[in-house]
Order: C-alpha cells, then sequence, then structure tokens
C-alpha cells in the first residue's frame, strides 16, 4: 500500500462519519423534524372602522424673488 492508497482509504472514512455526524445532528428536509402547528389568525373587530389613507399631497411651490 503506497501513501495515496492509505489516504484515500482515511479520507473515506472521516467523509463517512462526517455524513454519519451530519444527518444525525441535522436531519435534511422535514425527515425527522416536528411538524409545525397551523397559526389561528384573529379576525379584526368589526366595531372600528378602518381608518381612510391620506390624499396624496404634491409638492409645494412657492415663489422666490430675485
Amino acid at each position: 500500500m503506497n501513501s495515496q492508497s492509505v489516504a484515500g482509504l482515511l479520507g473515506a472514512i472521516v467523509a463517512s462519519i462526517v455524513l454519519v455526524v451530519a444527518v444525525a445532528y441535522g436531519p435534511i428536509g422535514q425527515y425527522g423534524k416536528p411538524a409545525k402547528p397551523a397559526s389561528i389568525q384573529q379576525p379584526a373587530p368589526a366595531g372600528q372602522p378602518v381608518p381612510a389613507a391620506p390624499a396624496p399631497r404634491g409638492p409645494v411651490i412657492r415663489e422666490v424673488p430675485n
């Protein structure tokens, strides 16, 4: 066995260990994660009317003496 084959074997072992740890601590996608509960939206109270937005105002142009 030369040094290149030993390095390749050790690299494969390290890569497989890293992949196993990655899957164990951080599953990919939804696998292994609890389902998220659906959020319940409360309706807006009907007693208070929504105020209308003010009309857009243009730029103020003033006369400037020369």
